[in-house]
């Protein structure tokens, strides 16, 4: 019994929480490392791009509130996330119109984009800060446990009971289905094709009549897909707060560094790295090993 609630202990405090938390920052992995590929530079703005979004999810899940929309036992941010995807798009496009298009087409290095980004994020969490505010925001409805500890507990006679929340399967299998769409679209379709030979070589992409302008617009677009969706389920699984964004920009870089910068799919799974890593290394092993070391020791 002491074997089973030690595991018990681990998956309620290591496992689960560090694949929910990895799934997040998998999507701003890619987000970054898709930017660096095809764009060529290091955009700064990443967490708050994904912060931007979530306020967007917020204010549309506070309007189908507000008209008593709901989902029942999901999160009525789902039926949000549409909208806020549309106007991430807009505004990673708006702002890539008349601030990076510039730098792009004078072939600018890229610490130069670098630093522009850097500008970017102070204006974006500018604008989140005057709309929404710098509190916490917790915007979840619906079912918020899928199993609960005290009935877990009731149920199998163990002393640590398991919790799994909505948002955690949610935050899993969402990421899983997403990322399977893309790396399909990456790997089986033509335009897919042209952005990773874009990414290759762009000279040579170039003379075989690949459009640039479109591939920018395809980038950004996925690019405001990653954001959106990997801000809000991280708003969901939490809460939302925009500096708190601006703080998972280093795990999120850290996690397509340890991907091979570039690399969507070592992006993918660097996300798990960092995230396996930050919680292994921080948890409290003491009521652990209190179960499966002897009595006597």
């Amino acid at each position: 019994m002491d074997f089973l609630n030690a595991i018990i202990l681990l998956l309620n405090y290591i496992f689960i929480p560090a694949l929910t938390y990895g799934s997040q920052l998998a999507l701003g992995a890619i987000f970054v490392t898709l930017i660096y590929g095809i764009l060529r530079f290091a955009n700064f703005a990443t967490g708050d791009m994904m912060s931007f979004g979530t306020m967007i999810a917020i204010l549309f899940t506070w309007y189908f509130q507000s008209l008593g929309i709901s989902l029942g036992v999901l999160p009525t941010a789902l039926l949000a996330i549409p909208f806020a995807v549309i106007c991430m798009i807009l505004y990673m496009l708006v702002i890539d119109k008349f601030v990076f298009k510039y730098y792009r087409f004078n072939k600018s290095p890229p610490v130069m984009l670098a630093m522009v980004s850097i500008g970017v994020m102070f204006v974006t969490q500018a604008v989140v800060r005057i709309i929404i505010g710098p509190d916490d925001r917790r915007f979840f409805d619906g079912e918020r446990f899928l199993i609960k500890a005290g009935e877990f507990k009731e149920m199998t006679g163990l002393n640590e009971g398991l919790a799994l929340k909505s948002t955690q399967v949610m935050t899993i299998f969402i990421t899983v289905v997403l990322v399977s769409i893309l790396f399909w679209f990456l790997n089986k379709t033509k335009t897919g094709k042209s952005m990773k030979a874009y990414s290759d070589n762009e000279d040579l992409a170039l003379l075989s009549g690949i459009d640039p302008k479109r591939i920018v617009l395809i980038t950004w677009i996925i690019a405001g897909i990653l954001a959106t969706i990997g801000g809000v389920l991280y708003g969901l699984d939490k809460s939302f707060k925009p500096f708190t964004y601006f703080n998972n920009m280093l795990p999120i870089f850290a996690a397509a560094i340890v991907g091979g910068i570039g690399n969507p799919f070592g992006a993918f799974l660097g996300g798990y790295v960092i995230a396996f890593s930050e919680i292994f290394l921080t948890y409290a092993y003491k009521k652990f090993f209190m179960y499966v070391l002897p009595a006597s020791m």
